[in-house]
């Protein structure tokens, strides 16, 4: 080994982890208008990240996120007093992505068995019930399997109320 080569423990490599494909978009209704924005890429694999920027969002009206993971499944995240409301759309997500086992870990609820290949959300499905959204219309949308989450998360824009704003926003974030 060459002088100042960077060598690990014990003969263990650190695993190279690939970037996560998606979209993350903060939503904020202050008087009695919506306004969508980008968030920063790492709120697709850090929850703390994603929590804190919609945090910082200070707004009297409603804020959230909506995070689209790798065409595989999305989050809706709601910071709440005292903590944060949360809705996994696939508990399973959590066996191979870090962000997903994060949602689980809060909401202190045990991840699937590898063998288990059924499709359930974890969390809360009022999440957005005061903002048009009711329980179970999201459970609806959620079992979907056929739509993309990107698609999901149109649908659920659209009944709230924001789909236009969200709409220009995902054009320029796929552009």
């Amino acid at each position: 080994m060459l002088p100042g080569a960077l060598r690990w423990p014990y003969g263990v490599h650190m695993a190279h982890e690939e970037p996560v494909n998606g979209f993350a978009v903060a939503v904020v209704r202050e008087d009695g208008r919506w306004r969508c924005s980008r968030m920063d890429s790492s709120a697709l694999s850090e929850l703390d990240a994603a929590i804190t920027e919609l945090r910082q969002l200070r707004s009297t009206g409603a804020v959230f996120g909506l995070l689209a993971v790798d065409d595989e499944f999305f989050i809706v995240l709601r910071p709440v007093p005292g903590g944060v409301s949360l809705l996994l759309s696939d508990a399973a997500a959590a066996l191979d992505y870090d962000i997903a086992a994060d949602v689980l870990d809060l909401l202190r609820v045990d991840p699937p068995d590898e063998e288990d290949d059924e499709l359930w959300p974890e969390g809360d499905l009022a999440v957005l019930a005061d903002l048009g959204m009711p329980q179970h219309e999201l459970q609806v949308i959620v079992d979907e399997v056929d739509l993309y989450p990107d698609e999901q998360l149109q649908m659920i824009a659209q009944r709230c109320g924001f789909g236009d704003e969200f709409t220009k926003l995902l054009d320029t974030i796929q552009a």
